[in-house]
């Protein structure tokens, strides 16, 4: 059995991950979003590539609503951000959201090859355990996607990535390959324990948002498990 962590979608391999089970996180914000949409009522997610792709998808849809950031500002003619407080039943119960955001939705369209595709998050932690370790044991590997924060590492993911790996790997992990990302992200786990809200505060991500008056995303992305739903991405679409 093989377990990988990617910390961005850089170096994925679209041959290697094909037809493979793989779990992305975006904990800050998108995955968050997306599982918070859904558990709402939402008909389903269309992660875009660009705004102008968003624009022209959104226009041949009925019941549709644009919602997404760029560097964590408004796009101009998207309805909704990319808050979790922002998706609520009233706005997109039987809605289709079509969605971009600066990390999360190009991690999500960058595993189009693997299945199947879980989005993952600590609101939907131990849902999400049970979907993907149902997948790895069934197809002997599983890869964890984190979208990271401008192609670049971001602890929060890290320590989500590190949380699922723990919870995936049997107790002495024998028979087991894991990678030096894993590791890594086991060691994380290490330092901050169990309690979510030291990586995720701590990040850059967190600062971020805390800066621009949006720190009760962070509040809402830490409530764990608020969610029993593990939303899948397939054929251009995450739906539960």
């Amino acid at each position: 059995m093989k377990l990988r962590v990617y910390f961005t979608p850089l170096g994925l391999d679209s041959q290697t991950v094909s037809g493979k089970p793989l779990l992305v996180i975006d904990a800050l914000r998108a995955t968050t979003t997306i599982v918070t949409a859904l558990a709402n009522g939402a008909k389903s997610v269309l992660p875009a590539d660009s705004a102008d792709e968003a624009m022209r998808l959104a226009h041949d849809l009925d019941s549709v609503v644009l919602a997404g950031e760029q560097n964590y500002k408004p796009i101009p003619g998207f309805q909704l951000g990319n808050s979790p407080s922002e998706m609520t039943e009233e706005v997109v119960a039987g809605k289709t959201v079509v969605m971009l955001t600066t990390n999360g939705t190009g991690a999500i369209v960058a595993s189009r090859t693997a299945s199947p595709v879980l989005i993952g998050a600590a609101v939907n932690f131990q849902a999400a355990v049970k979907r993907a370790k149902a997948a790895f044991k069934e197809a002997g590997e599983l890869t964890i996607l984190c979208a990271g924060h401008g192609m670049r590492f971001a602890l929060e993911d890290a320590y989500v990535a590190g949380r699922f790996a723990k919870a995936l790997l049997p107790a002495r992990a024998t028979g087991v390959e894991i990678d030096d990302a894993t590791i890594a992200a086991l060691q994380l786990v290490r330092h901050y324990g169990e309690k979510w809200k030291g990586a995720f505060t701590q990040s850059r991500s967190a600062r971020n948002l805390k800066e621009l008056g949006l720190g009760a995303d962070v509040q809402s992305a830490l409530e764990v498990d608020r969610f029993d739903i593990v939303p899948t991405y397939a054929e251009r679409q995450v739906r539960v």
